[in-house]
């Protein structure tokens, strides 16, 4: 009974760990190693999430009290650009931060001096205005929370927000 059960067991996870799935009876079937067009719109997707997530991870950081953007940052606004500009169906929102550091109001309006700066970048790329939302955060989303240097750094930047209709 017991050796039963271990041979059921070990069955049981190998099938688990199996990567077989069963077809959907809606998606087209096809014969042979052509990808159907379902396969095909699933790993475009995937892709594009993973462009997405990936450019989304990126953003551009300011020195302190400035909204120039840092020539060490054009390459990451490039991509961008790129991106947004191949995908006419994608909306990027541009929300710029700062660190805690000065009033909440000059906060606000340094965080959106950040973000125009990136979006007249954008412009002259070629990225239609209208694909384009701008966005001040100020201080109110920092990324890190400590009262030095390091998490201000980190806090005075510009995110990408994309969203694709």
């Amino acid at each position: 009974m017991r050796k039963t059960a271990v041979v059921l067991a070990s069955v049981l996870v190998a099938a688990c760990n199996s990567t077989y799935k069963a077809a959907s009876p809606l998606a087209p079937q096809s014969s042979g190693n052509t990808p159907t067009p379902a396969a095909l719109a699933s790993v475009d997707l995937n892709s594009l999430n993973a462009e997405l997530r990936k450019l989304e991870a990126q953003s551009d950081y300011f020195d302190f009290d400035k909204f120039a953007i840092k020539p060490e940052f054009q390459n990451v606004i490039r991509k961008e650009a790129e991106f947004i500009k191949s995908h006419k169906q994608d909306f990027v929102t541009l929300e710029g931060n700062a660190d805690e550091r000065g009033s909440n109001k000059y906060n606000m309006q340094l965080g959106n001096k950040r973000a125009l700066a990136v979006e007249q970048t954008l412009v002259a790329l070629g990225v239609p205005q209208a694909q384009i939302k701008v966005v001040s955060q100020g201080e109110e989303k920092p990324r890190l929370t400590c009262h030095e240097e390091k998490c201000w750094k980190e806090n005075r930047r510009v995110d990408f927000v994309h969203q694709l209709n």
